[in-house]
């Protein structure tokens, strides 16, 4: 009976250790596909996310960071985390309108006064509205909002101050709907062009100008196939960090505020490199590489894109672009 009597006691002693140890916590890869080049700042803010995430999770979730569109263009990207074969993309709110319409109230020129303005709209109750109804629509949560700077005009051969200005030239714009109405609210010829292009279509002048912030075009060297800067300061460009709806409910809920707060660390680095180079560019495009720097009649362009964006109306909502404006 001793013999029993230890055997038993062996067997409940390890079924008792066995059920006190842990059971080893998952791991994740997660892949983020984005088109912009290594040297783009939303690339450097990345690598802020992955290291972060890294450390923030003990190594238990990796970020593998594909630029330059490896695993996908603007729009495929998109399709790829809607249906889980990526697992992050940053999208934005034209991208997007091609599934939802109302979304792309947020990519409208002039809808916002300021970065300042943008954030309170976008992280406040507005924001969150519509980006928990896209991740139940359509599979693909915003987790955070990166600052990508203010998208102005860049010309290859063409001074420009008014809309009119630009009537005839062939401006590049990613091909979805609401893209190409901001191209006409700037009063060009919108052309649509994968940003991987766009640098040999300048160059060998298939397209007339590109928009984009500063910093963006710095990075792409735009400047070698440019003349012209115009600070139109047409839009508070904005790049949502997000995720596979289904992978994002699936996690842990301290997997999740891992990745939230790796994402707003990387956001408070990105944004510091797109205001600084804000700051510095403008006077660099024009004394090191000798670009001719534009002030153009804001308000021409204003009551342009507001002309544009009343066929909008029954997309966004009624009123919902005042609405927006009117946010203090």
């Amino acid at each position: 009976m001793d013999f029993f009597k230890r055997v038993l006691i062996f067997i409940c002693c390890f079924f008792f250790l066995q059920s006190s140890v842990p059971a080893a916590e998952k791991t994740y890869v997660l892949r983020f596909n984005t088109v912009a080049g290594p040297q783009q700042p939303e690339v450097l803010g990345l690598k802020v996310f992955a290291d972060e995430l890294n450390r923030l999770s003990n190594g238990r979730i990796k970020v593998q960071i594909f630029h330059s569109g490896q695993l996908g263009n603007q729009h495929t990207q998109i399709i790829g985390v809607m249906r889980g074969t990526i697992e992050m993309t940053f999208s934005d709110p034209n991208t997007l309108a091609q599934f939802d319409r109302r979304i792309g109230v947020f990519g409208a020129a002039y809808l916002f006064r300021d970065i300042n303005h943008m954030y309170k709209v976008m992280l406040g109750p507005i924001g969150k509205e519509y980006f928990e109804r896209f991740a139940r629509e359509y599979k693909l949560r915003p987790l955070d909002v990166w600052y990508l700077g203010t998208r102005q005009l860049n010309l290859k051969d063409k001074a420009v101050y008014r809309p009119e200005d630009m009537k005839g030239l062939k401006l590049r714009m990613p091909d979805s709907p609401l893209w190409i109405a901001m191209g006409r609210a700037l009063g060009a010829n919108p052309t649509p062009l994968g940003f991987e292009e766009l640098y040999l279509a300048l160059k060998t002048g298939v397209i007339d100008g590109q928009d984009n912030p500063l910093p963006t075009d710095y990075a792409q060297k735009f400047y070698e196939v440019t003349k012209y800067i115009i600070l139109t300061n047409h839009q508070i460009g904005m790049l949502w960090p997000s995720i596979n709806e289904d992978l994002w409910q699936s996690l842990p809920e301290k997997y999740k505020a891992w990745i939230i707060e790796a994402l707003h660390r990387a956001r408070d680095y990105q944004n510091r490199i797109v205001m600084e180079g804000e700051r510095r560019l403008v006077e660099e495009f024009r004394l090191k590489y000798g670009m001719k720097i534009i002030h153009p009649d804001i308000e021409a362009f204003k009551k342009n894109a507001k002309r544009i964006y009343a066929d909008f109306e029954d997309e966004w909502g009624r009123g919902v672009y005042e609405k927006i404006q009117a946010i203090r």
